[in-house]
């Protein structure tokens, strides 16, 4: 059974991403195991349809920008039913603090409103939506990006987040989240993308298990990764 109020909102955090092999991932994660526990969603995969212009405007605005970044995108938890619940975010990143507005609705409501434009459901998270969907020229679905995702908390710490995203995969052919969760892979197959999410410092035995493995923040995109890999010298989707 799927829980909407389950799902936060507004999200104002500091994440910083960081890539891993697998042996240092196994390290890590041995250190750190009795600090952490596993959210009630456990394992997922996630799906994202990532929307932008016929000439990305979006990704290769975020991708040259240093200060601000901005990414509009649909997203489903596995693999969207006609009816089932999905989430339209929009994304920002301003001065390394991390900004994700979304709201939910149904799967085909949420393509009628991106294609059709017609309207969801008024509040001021979709009035932002809206805007940034105008300012854009109405963006469509150029690319799905899924993944496989585990995520922990910090019981001391509720605003301390830590997920580890494997199977990083991109597909162009079909745009639609109610398709099965395929496409290319985009790092080796035992790449680890780890993201740590908090609301200010992190702790010292966060901080001392990062350095005891040698590991440095990273930047990384999925879908700047996607763009430069499969889309940027391909001819616009539409």
């Amino acid at each position: 059974v799927f829980h909407m109020a389950a799902y936060q909102t507004v999200f104002r955090r500091i994440e910083k991403k960081y890539l891993l092999n697998r042996e240092t991932f196994n390290a890590f994660f041995f250190g750190i195991r009795n600090r952490i526990v596993g959210d009630e969603y456990g394992k997922s995969t996630i799906c994202s349809a990532y929307l932008d212009t016929p000439d990305y405007r979006l990704i290769r605005t975020s991708l040259d920008a240093d200060d601000y970044k901005e990414k509009l995108r649909l997203r489903s938890y596995g693999k969207a039913a006609e009816n089932g619940t999905v989430f339209l975010e929009i994304k920002k990143k301003c001065g390394g603090v991390v900004y994700k507005r979304r709201v939910s609705t149904q799967y085909t409501s949420a393509i009628d409103y991106i294609t059709n434009g017609v309207a969801l459901p008024d509040s001021q998270i979709q009035r932002e939506i809206d805007y940034a969907m105008s300012f854009y020229g109405r963006p469509r679905p150029v690319s799905v990006i899924c993944y496989e995702r585990e995520a922990f908390f910090v019981s001391e710490l509720p605003a301390l987040r830590i997920t580890f995203d494997t199977n990083l995969r991109c597909r162009l052919d079909s745009t639609a989240l109610t398709d099965p969760p395929d496409g290319t892979l985009l790092l080796p197959d035992d790449t680890v993308i780890m993201e740590i999410e908090t609301d200010g410092a992190m702790p010292l035995w966060l901080t001392n298990r990062l350095d005891c493995c040698g590991i440095i923040p990273h930047s990384f995109s999925k879908y700047g990764t996607a763009y430069r890999q499969l889309i940027a010298n391909k001819r616009t989707p539409f």
